[in-house]
């Protein structure tokens, strides 16, 4: 049997001041961290002001019940296929650049109804899917890259930007490669789990809605894990309220791309009361690496360490999203889908080989119609994904790269 890789990557070195913390989740450290922080302690017994016992609804799941009630795989069946294939040749009939890639101009007629449906259930149902049977070898690489573009503008009209240069230039980058690139490149330039074989723990992406397209899968391992925000919160407000305190007072996040300050103040947990039009919310937006360092790119000595509470809170948020999460059995061809407010996901290591190289795209994206309020505190990064990228200026690259954000050398 095939060994499957959890962490290869040496553990970034860890600034003075910095709890006994790293990118590896350590369920033992985690085990005695809460037991001596409980023990000390004088912690909050009651939730935050505003902040809900308990959150309801289809967003509420767990990964080993969820299939008896809930089908996420959405399996195109030949008409449909065939449909796609006539929306591809009739885009490049028009002779315009991939970022001209909307649902007007990737017209779907009949497909156009269920794929609106879907992005409904990412922000008001389960909050993910899988659409499953897309025949990657049949078409070439951009051909592929049309049909994900073009299937997504149907679900969510906007792309996001990925990253800001390309070859060095300026560039709305809206497409990435994950893909192991530690065999061929120097791995001392690599910041970040996307571009190795290295488990990734459970994160969330940028901005509403976070795709991937699976090119090709790995010789083993690799299996994509999705997590319930929501009933992970609603585990931690029941037995340690205090962290939900800490998840929702301020954090100094590192930012490893140039900027004239090398981290930002924020919080990783909203609350969003009801209103007239939408249910009560809560949403979670944070990246471990943000605060541990990873690889290449360790946590800036000049940022303040976390606190022993936030370590805490790091591992709590994702033991619990081991515990309740449900494993999509991602495969050759599939497009995934996730409400990146409401679900925070993990990958596990895997293996690769010569013939059979993991090769996942991704899309951030935006359904202006179905869209969840945007946490004011991150009108900022919503402003950097989404406002003034242009269909002229969209850069989709054809070949893996390692973007700025995760890049040392950047």
């Amino acid at each position: 049997m095939s060994t499957i890789v959890t962490f290869v990557t040496p553990a970034a070195t860890a600034p003075p001041g910095q709890p006994d913390i790293s990118y590896a989740p350590d369920r033992d450290k985690w085990q005695a961290r809460a037991a001596r922080r409980l023990k000390e302690g004088n912690l909050p017994t009651t939730l935050p002001k505003g902040f809900p016992a308990q959150l309801t609804g289809d967003l509420v799941w767990e990964g080993d019940s969820i299939a008896d009630t809930y089908d996420w795989t959405y399996v195109l069946n030949t008409e449909q296929l065939n449909e796609i294939d006539r929306a591809v040749e009739h885009f490049k009939g028009l002779g315009l650049s991939l970022g001209h890639i909307t649902a007007d101009t990737f017209p779907l007629p009949n497909l156009h109804a269920e794929l609106r449906r879907l992005s409904g259930e990412l922000h008001n149902g389960h909050g993910f899917f899988v659409i499953r049977g897309l025949r990657v070898d049949e078409h070439t690489r951009e051909e592929n890259i049309i049909i994900y573009a073009g299937v997504s503008a149907h679900i969510a009209a906007q792309r996001g930007r990925q990253d800001h240069k390309y070859n060095g230039q300026p560039a709305d980058v809206v497409l990435s490669h994950i893909k192991d690139l530690s065999w061929s490149q120097n791995n001392g330039s690599i910041g970040s789990p996307a571009y190795t074989t290295d488990k990734q723990v459970f994160h969330t992406d940028s901005g509403d809605i976070v795709s991937l397209f699976a090119l090709e899968t790995s010789a083993a391992g690799g299996a994509s894990k999705l997590a319930s925000t929501w009933r992970v919160y609603n585990e931690i407000a029941a037995t340690r309220p205090d962290l939900i305190h800490t998840l929702s007072q301020s954090w100094d996040m590192e930012v490893f791309e140039k900027a004239d300050k090398q981290w930002k103040e924020r919080p990783l947990l909203f609350h969003f009361p009801a209103t007239e039009s939408t249910p009560e919310r809560v949403a979670l937006q944070y990246g471990r690496r943000y605060f541990v360092g990873f690889g290449a790119l360790p946590r800036s000595a000049d940022i303040p360490p976390i606190t022993e509470a936030q370590a805490e809170a790091l591992d709590t948020i994702h033991f619990l999203g081991e515990k309740y999460c449900v494993n999509t059995d991602f495969q050759k061809g599939d497009i995934q889908y996730i409400n990146n407010l409401a679900i925070f996901h993990a990958r596990d290591g895997f293996t690769d080989t010569p013939g059979k190289r993991r090769h996942l795209l991704r899309l951030w994206l935006r359904d202006p119609e179905n869209a969840w309020p945007t946490p004011k505190v991150l009108d900022y990064r919503w402003a950097q994904l989404y406002e003034g990228v242009t269909p002229e200026g969209q850069v989709f690259p054809l070949e893996p790269f390692i973007r700025s954000a995760g890049n040392k050398e950047r």
